[in-house]
């Protein structure tokens, strides 16, 4: 973690050529975290992410009675599931600002035959819970929220499962990781589990991503049309398992050379990994990038100058930070949409955006779902990271190619790249 209280980012003076290692996927630890813990005996998770929100997940889970051993600097986890079963039937858990924790493990007390309270961190406290709590409380759970309605901390009592057959109905357009929750620990209940969801949004990547590690751990999860089912006596089976490198972490590095013109090679990122942010690098390419999967990774070669696009990055919000910061660069106005969902994110982040690049004196309209950025020479300022690792890692692109951006709180990075600024400083030799 960083330790003091601003990163100062300076220019390159040429272009990039660089080969990176990322991570480990925080949204593919967290999901096998928990179906390790829901599986049936020893499951042995290779190049898990180390950070904070993956330990607050571990810490958790070792709070509720889990067997949990670390090796390899804790980039190996091996877990000992108990079928469905969680070993303490009372406690207290602290997840942090772990959206991914929060959501999952709520599901899986929900089903549990215990009685429990689960606290978070400040900015976790104002993020959205209310379709989930409604989902479980309709599933039988008992929910108390101990501060503000429909947020954590919440004091939870399980409903032991006991639902032999529940249709639910879900509206996701706050956040996919209400139905990812209740996917993943829907074997817990005695009963199928029909969930139907009410928004525009049904689908999305991470639920994909959801989808099938559930079925790699044993459990298949079907869709038809905006309903999904899990049948009644599913169960997962412990197993080896290897985790897929950040390709979100990986996409700031290929976005440095979009910026900066030259190349970068991720290490083991492939088309064929199930992440939704590998649509960034198409939305690279249409904007002037080409790309070669070789061997050792994914390699991604810089334009002369960016293009000007216009793109829904509703499936792969993630990066519109990413695509923010280096738009003042491109040679036209670049638009972004169907982001509205990522304001009750860690932060408003559509806010961070637009204040960030006024800071930086670049011209740029705020839309309830979206932004649009027009070219423009940044210049010097602080950007405000508002405790979010998102900000912090895309805004310090800009600092590549323009002088004096400062970026305020870089350990916020520690939720889920801790590394992240000296890996960036590899590029400057």
């Amino acid at each position: 973690m960083m330790k003091q209280d601003f990163y100062e980012a300076k220019p390159l003076q040429k272009s990039v050529k660089a080969n990176v290692q990322v991570p480990g996927s925080k949204s593919v630890t967290n999901r096998a975290l928990l179906l390790a813990a829901l599986a049936d005996g020893w499951s042995r998770l290779d190049g898990a992410l180390v950070s904070d929100d993956a330990q607050h997940f571990l810490t958790c889970l070792k709070e509720l009675g889990f067997e949990i051993r670390t090796e390899n600097e804790q980039r190996t986890v091996s877990i000992r599931g108990l079928g469905g079963t969680i070993p303490k039937k009372s406690g207290r858990i602290y997840v942090g600002s772990a959206g991914t924790a929060a959501r999952f493990l709520t599901a899986m007390l929900g089903f549990s035959e215990g009685a429990y309270v689960i606290d978070a961190s400040s900015q976790m406290k104002k993020r959205p819970m209310k379709p989930l709590f409604d989902a479980l409380r309709q599933m039988g759970a008992g929910i108390t929220c101990l501060e503000d309605a429909d947020c954590l901390p919440v004091r939870i009592s399980g409903n032991n499962g006991m639902v032999r057959e529940q249709e639910l109905e879900l509206d996701i357009s706050e956040s996919t990781q209400f139905l990812s929750a209740l996917l993943m620990t829907a074997p817990m209940l005695k009963g199928t589990l029909r969930i139907r969801i009410t928004s525009q949004k049904t689908d999305g990547a991470y639920v994909r991503i959801t989808r099938r590690m559930m079925e790699e751990f044993g459990v298949t999860a079907s869709k038809q049309d905006d309903v999904y089912l899990i049948p009644a006596g599913a169960s997962y089976q412990s197993r080896d398992y290897e985790i897929e490198p950040d390709v979100s972490g990986a996409c700031y590095f290929y976005a440095a050379a979009a910026l900066c013109g030259g190349e970068v090679t991720v290490a083991r990122v492939h088309l064929e990994l199930s992440q939704g942010d590998l649509k960034f690098l198409d939305v690279l390419c249409e904007m002037g990038c080409t790309m070669e999967d070789a061997p050792e990774g994914i390699c991604l070669k810089g334009p002369g100058r960016l293009k000007g696009i216009c793109i829904n990055m509703n499936d792969f919000s993630d990066q519109a930070l990413t695509l923010a910061a280096i738009a003042p660069f491109a040679d036209g106005p670049v638009e972004i949409t169907g982001i509205a969902h990522i304001r009750g994110q860690e932060c408003d982040r559509i806010h961070a955006i637009t204040s960030n690049l006024k800071r930086a004196g670049i011209e740029c309209e705020e839309w309830d779902d979206g932004v649009r950025i027009f070219p423009g020479k940044p210049k010097p300022c602080e950007i405000e990271t508002f405790s979010d690792h998102r900000v912090a890692m895309a805004f310090a692109l800009m600092g590549l190619r323009a002088e004096g951006i400062r970026i305020l709180d870089p350990g916020c990075c520690a939720k889920t790249f801790p590394a992240f600024f000296q890996v960036l400083d590899v590029f400057r030799g």
